[in-house]
């Protein structure tokens, strides 16, 4: 699972005609690391099918199994797991690497700071980047102790709760992996933790410890929305299908609306709405964006999604947006930029501390592609072409798989070809992304740099 040594630099071109065909994208990331963590907390065995096996969800499945679980593959996308029980989980042997994941170190803290057992935590040199203070702060208020680097990163050391105490804490900043570490600790904990966050963020992890057995109550109130959680439930085994990953589909289904004479169909697509902001904007802009055969699986509602070339105008995306489409902006940006207009997306601070700085990293993306970007405060201003988008730069990805895939979806969409500087993290989202592009081209329009 270790990253190559040697960067993997792409090329993408703009294939000789249209994207077709139906397609699948990999199992939903956020759902599949809650899928591993919920199993092993449950008692009994949980069946999970179309796991995403990208690195990120592969590390989350070796960290569960150094904490007791038994994890095992019993063929693509289909995995077992053999629960531990809330308050279950044994200390590790040895550190916990997270690789490039944000997501399951994040929850990984939650779910530590419930159980008394020391673990150590650490990731590649991206994570090892990105702050978990936001985390760590208010799972202390649990007894858990933490020891970080400077500013709060990894490698991070935790001793969890003796006797975790319950949470009532008030997000400053909405986020889904800090509200869902803060219920994770929750589970463990005597009494109700509460959680407000100000803006609804994604709700897998309510939606599965329902699924589980858990209860959770969630109301409107004036500060934002509240959660509610019963501590010390006994969660049991439920199957879970995870669907495909909304993040993942929205590259190909961008690509789609950008290369002329193009009609493509993502088929078993995540719905659930506090993840579907691109398509609510991409719709705005005048994007032909369909869904057929809607229905619900395991507590999500999913979809097949079909996307077909047109013209795009600029529009104004709402800060209030921005958690529904958090991960999708850098995949926006590259349609705002064959878009007729000026497109302003409103309220980014949260894309400074992902991969990268991925705000300035989105707009650089941009600007050596030929398109006027620039960054007002935590707004991100596109100056869209109405057409072509010119290409031909080189794109520094900083490690950032999410810059790199629309990256290389611009360059089918440009003039002249785009490169990427190293697209070896994309296999830790997105496994197969640049062959399934491929395959929809008809062709190789992706290939080395």
């Amino acid at each position: 699972m270790a990253h190559p040594a040697a960067p993997q630099p792409l090329r993408a071109a703009a294939p000789g005609g249209g994207l077709s065909g139906r397609h699948a994208v990999p199992g939903d990331k956020s759902i599949s690391h809650r899928a591993l963590m919920f199993g092993a907390l449950a008692v009994g065995t949980t069946e999970i099918s179309g796991l995403l096996e990208g690195e990120d969800v592969l590390r989350t499945a070796a960290a569960m199994r150094a904490l007791g679980a038994e994890v095992e593959q019993l063929g693509p996308g289909a995995w077992r797991v053999a629960g531990r029980g809330v308050g279950g989980l044994v200390e590790p042997a040895d550190v916990l690497d997270m690789g490039n994941s944000g997501t399951a170190a994040r929850l990984l803290c939650g779910l530590l700071a419930g159980h008394p057992i020391f673990a150590v935590m650490t990731g590649d040199a991206s994570l090892r980047k990105r702050p978990m203070k936001r985390v760590t702060e208010p799972l202390s208020a649990t007894g858990a102790s933490f020891w970080t680097r400077e500013g709060g990163r990894l490698p991070l050391a935790v001793r969890g709760a003796a006797e975790a105490l319950p949470l009532d804490y008030t997000l400053p900043v909405a986020s889904a992996q800090v509200k869902s570490a803060c219920l994770l600790a929750g589970l463990c904990a005597r009494g109700t933790t509460r959680v407000v966050e100000p803006e609804r963020t994604r709700d897998h992890t309510e939606n599965m410890l329902r699924h589980f057995g858990a209860t959770v109550r969630v109301e409107d109130v004036a500060q934002g929305r509240l959660i509610e959680l019963e501590g010390q439930p006994e969660l049991i085994a439920a199957p879970i299908l995870v669907p495909g990953d909304p993040s993942s589909a929205a590259f190909l289904l961008v690509a789609a609306l950008l290369v002329p004479g193009s009609r493509v169909t993502v088929e078993n697509v995540g719905l659930n709405p506090l993840r579907t902001g691109l398509f609510t904007t991409l719709r705005e802009m005048g994007a032909r964006l369909s869904v057929a055969n809607a229905r619900v699986a395991g507590g999500e509602p999913v979809g097949d999604v079909t996307a077909e070339y047109g013209p795009l105008r600029a529009v104004e995306v709402p800060p209030g947006r921005a958690p529904s489409m958090i991960d999708e902006y850098p995949v926006l940006a590259v349609a705002a930029a064959a878009a007729e207009g000026e497109t302003r997306m409103r309220g980014l601070s949260e894309l400074r501390v992902k991969e990268s700085d991925r705000l300035a990293a989105t707009a650089a993306l941009l600007a050596v592609n030929g398109i006027a970007a620039r960054i007002e405060g935590d707004d991100l201003v596109v100056q869209g072409t109405g057409g072509g988008i010119p290409g031909g730069g080189t794109v520094a990805t900083h490690m950032d798989h999410r810059l790199a895939m629309s990256a290389l979806v611009m360059g089918l969409a440009a003039r002249a070809p785009v490169a990427v500087d190293d697209a070896a993290f994309i296999e830790t989202s997105f496994p197969g992304f640049a062959a399934l592009l491929n395959r929809a081209a008809g062709g190789a329009p992706i290939g080395p740099a």
